[in-house]
């Protein structure tokens, strides 16, 4: 790692205060229902984030359609409280996967690296399936946004080897003046 690396690391927050948003039809439509629903995705990404210090907020599970993504987004962009966002589902290539594109109008600045680790580290693990997994990081109003796919071996991925590690780094660069 380089010095300038060290040292914006040394400087940035330890602590971090997240919210998390499960986009999935299925699961919203069976708790409408009053069914039991399972999120182990949802369950891992804040069990992770509380393991290291950090502190979730709000959870919520939301049907993946453009309306309520983007109402959750914006509701947690106007939560003073709340540093950062993580999605989880809805990211993949078939036509009801809208996650993606209902919270990249929202971001001012792309984190393209993001997406292209995180498909590295899956090419590695899972092959070429791989390259249809799609995953995407980006700042809106000072907070940064990660969309993850809903399984739970890719939350872990993206999790552990790249937002555990550079979150409080990328908070600290965001809220910059």
């Amino acid at each position: 790692m380089s010095s300038t690396a060290k040292k914006h690391r040394s400087e940035s927050p330890n602590r971090v205060t997240f919210s998390i948003i499960t986009c999935s039809s299925s699961k919203y439509k069976a708790k409408i229902k009053g069914k039991k629903v399972d999120d182990p995705s949802g369950d891992l990404i804040e069990k992770i984030l509380k393991n290291n210090g950090h502190v979730v907020h709000n959870r919520s599970l939301i049907s993946d359609d453009k309306i309520g993504i983007r109402n959750s987004i914006k509701d947690a962009l106007s939560d003073e409280n709340i540093d950062s966002i993580i999605t989880t589902g809805g990211t993949g290539i078939s036509p009801s996967d809208i996650t993606i594109e209902s919270v990249r109008i929202f971001l001012s600045k792309d984190i393209p690296g993001f997406g292209e680790l995180f498909r590295k580290i899956s090419y590695e693990m899972i092959g070429s399936a791989a390259m249809i997994t799609r995953a995407i990081a980006g700042i809106a109003k000072e907070k940064p946004i990660f969309c993850l796919p809903g399984s739970s071996n890719a939350v872990e991925i993206a999790m552990v080897n790249l937002i555990i590690p550079e979150i409080g780094h990328i908070v600290k660069h965001a809220k910059e003046i």
